[in-house]
């Protein structure tokens, strides 16, 4: 076991890396547990639960990474980009320097980056906040309700979960807005900055018995660094934790956005080079945008029946106003997305040292609405003349049981299998010829092991399915014989189906907190996983095929170093082989009758080889409460599109943060605050690109530049505790 566990961490190689727990942020085993070589420093330990469950993250099968409320304080706060720079196996790059990410996870979601895929939002990966699903039946997500200063706690599965929560073959991304006090608080922020940055965040909270209620409020603005990348987002999220009883716990999550923001669209390489500012002719013509208005109230039980059975259950609804201007059409949509799920656990014993768990539930989600498409007028408004009226539904139904064994607290079984069946009924109005409906069902299983050397040292196995959906803007059929006049969901396409074998550890030592070298923990993984029915864009993302099978193979590394000093090391490296085994490609579909090439061997469009970030931090000094913070990030070249024609350059950032590391006291009141400069060398880069994409005149249009050199400042006013 442990030649198998130093042999993981040298197949990754030595390279600079960031681990997935930090010691000083993530706590670690209890004191009646803690390692031999840790025992003079004993924290409480790391809970998951986003297997379902809350469990020690040393004791999981699965790449899991977590972010806490440390790394996510000095940040502007508005998109995912910004939490996951240090997790190894996510690439999120910011698209426009907003809330719209281009988010993958090992090279799942990758196809999700085009001219006609729906901007802000993401597929293939499942993203809950509070344990509600933001995803939509269909797998696609948007991020109109997300926002990393209402969030206290992220936990990343980086593995296949489909096995627990279906239709997520890139992993899980859960969200905790559940803000952990003891006494009532309020908080103030102001931030400003490059570009037309306004942003500013109110934080609250109150205790009334054994419940508590607790409000973010924040408001954001910005000018946008390209023409036609301004936007705007009022957000509110607010929850009540109510204790009924010793055996029950509810709580109620209300939250709502209004957001706007505008499109600068993609260039050609050539533009992007002399003008990376300018937008996109077309889409600034049309005033291409997205205006959504989204509520979401939501309410989670907890109940213990005994001592060793518990039941929980979630509800929620979800309405959506969305307008959207986009293919010369402006667009309204009357949503409603709502759900819920009902989960059992028991635990029991086995045998002498041998305990045994059942994990048993179902989820049902399901999302109905109409969508009217308007002539668009030529300043990009609503025009008289309604050219398509159409009603959406789609369903998510699925059904899972795990078994669970443990082993002498040191060997963890996982056996688990889930049923999911996502449904699709499409009505046309005006054309009901074309109405269709059409159902992806599928069986996922799972199998975990685990096995524990200390209680912060493991290594795991784990064998898992992954099932993913096409999304519903995915299903329009191809219009190159009128199949589009015909009927409304393409009858080629089929779900995505995976199978992911990893083998991973995990590792923190504690040292005495007079040595140099407080903490050492690392976070390895190798992975291999097949892919079946590969979903694949065509012509910018007009229409999409099952085109081909797909094998993924890679390898990630993370650690975190923390000294004295507060000097701190984070990095995070992850290599990866993406290629096509069988694909096929009919040109019919770009002109080319009779044509036919084959793209096995090529590489998979869209996703980088490697990606790494870097980072280091120091406290200035005892008598100033501050730290200074220097980051790398780095993404390799990658080619867009299946051809291998077509290629980004990879690009490296450097960036630096001053921040304050506790408040600055005047009477009852703290004062923090930070400084970043991103991008210090104001290197052009491409920050996102579009795959498969449109060719123009010979010229791909697909480079979206990434943000130049940026400045943000932040001053925060905080009630501290009596």
């Amino acid at each position: 076991m442990q030649f198998l566990l130093v042999a993981i961490g040298a197949a990754v190689g030595c390279a600079c890396t960031c681990a997935e727990v930090s010691a000083a942020q993530s706590p670690i085993p209890r004191s009646d547990e803690a390692p031999a070589d840790s025992a003079r420093v004993r924290l409480p330990p790391v809970k998951i639960t986003a297997t379902r469950q809350s469990e020690s993250i040393y004791a999981t099968p699965l790449a899991v990474s977590v972010v806490g409320p440390v790394q996510l304080q000095d940040k502007r706060g508005i998109g995912l980009d910004e939490a996951f720079s240090g997790i190894p196996g996510v690439l999120a790059q910011s698209r426009y320097g907003g809330s719209d990410v281009r988010l993958t996870i090992r090279g799942f979601g990758a196809r999700g980056a085009g001219d006609r895929s729906n901007a802000g939002t993401s597929r293939g990966i499942r993203i809950l906040l509070d344990g509600i699903p933001e995803t939509e039946p269909d797998g696609r997500t948007s991020f109109d309700l997300i926002d990393l200063h209402a969030a206290n706690r992220i936990e990343i599965v980086r593995s296949n979960a489909s096995a627990l929560w279906g239709n997520a073959a890139g992993g899980v991304v859960s969200i905790s807005t559940v803000q952990e006090f003891d006494a009532p608080f309020a908080k103030l922020q102001q931030m400003t900055g490059s570009f037309g940055l306004l942003r500013t965040v109110a934080q609250g909270g109150t205790k009334f018995g054994a419940s508590s209620l607790a409000f973010t409020f924040t408001n954001s603005s910005q000018r946008g660094w390209r023409q036609h990348s301004d936007s705007r987002r009022f957000l509110v999220n607010s929850s009540l934790d109510a204790a009924l009883g010793d055996d029950t716990d509810v709580r109620v999550f209300l939250t709502a956005a209004n957001s706007l923001f505008h499109i600068p669209g993609p260039l050609t390489r050539a533009e992007a080079i002399a003008n990376p500012r300018a937008a996109n002719a077309t889409y600034a013509s049309r005033d291409e945008r997205r205006y959504n208005k989204v509520a979401r109230i939501g309410v989670t039980l907890d109940h213990a029946l005994s001592g060793s059975r518990s039941i929980s259950a979630m509800v929620f609804t979800n309405p959506k106003i969305l307008q959207r201007s986009e293919r010369n059409t402006f667009r309204d949509f009357d949503r409603h997305h709502a759900g819920g799920n009902l989960v059992f656990q028991t635990k029991f014993n086995v045998a002498t040292g041998i305990r045994g768990s059942v994990l048993a539930g179902g989820d049902r989600a399901s999302q109905d609405g109409e969508i009217i498409f308007h002539a668009l007028t030529p300043s990009g408004g609503r025009g008289a003349q309604i050219r398509d009226h159409k009603r959406e539904g789609a369903s998510n139904t699925g059904i899972f049981v795990q078994q669970g064994l443990v082993f002498n607290d040191r060997l963890n079984l996982d056996l688990g299998v889930r049923y999911d069946n996502v449904r699709y009924d499409y009505r046309n109005l005006l054309d009901p010829a074309t109405d269709a409906g059409k159902s992806f069902a599928r069986v996922t299983p799972k199998l975990g092991l685990s096995y524990r050397f200390s209680p912060a040292n493991s290594i795991y196995l784990n064998l898992g399915g992954g099932v993913e959906a096409p999304a519903g803007n995915e299903t329009d059929p191809a219009s190159t014989f009128g199949q589009d006049t015909v009927t409304a969901i393409n009858p080629l396409l089929e779900p995505i189906r995976s199978t992911t074998f990893e083998i991973g550890a995990r590792r923190l030592m504690m040292r005495s907190e007079s040595q140099l070298v407080r903490s050492v923990s690392y976070d390895a993984a190798l992975y291999v996983t097949d892919v079946a029915n590969e979903i694949v864009p065509y012509r910018g993302g007009r229409f999409y095929f099952s085109a081909g099978q797909v094998q993924r193979r890679g390898a990630e590394f993370g650690t975190t170093i923390t000294g004295s000093g507060a000097a701190e090391f984070r990095g995070a490296a992850t290599f990866s082989r993406n290629r096509y085994v069988r694909y096929t490609i009919d040109s019919v579909h770009y002109g080319r009758p009779g044509a036919f090439a084959s793209y096995a061997g090529n590489h998979v469009a869209g996703v980088p080889g490697f990606h790494f970030s870097a980072s280091v931090a120091k406290g200035i000094g005892p008598g100033l409460p501050a730290r200074v913070e220097l980051a790398l990030r780095g993404v390799g070249k990658y080619f867009l599109d299946d051809a291998n024609a077509v290629e980004v350059p990879g690009y490296q950032t450097v960036s630096a943060t001053l921040a304050s590391t506790g408040p600055l006291s005047i009477g009852r009141i703290g004062i923090r605050g930070f400084l970043t400069l991103e991008n210090i060398a104001n290197r052009a880069f491409i920050g996102s690109a579009f795959v498969n994409p449109d060719i123009v005149n010979g010229e791909a249009v697909a480079f979206e530049p990434g943000t130049p050199r940026s400045l943000i400042v932040s001053l925060s006013l905080a009630t501290l505790r009596p």
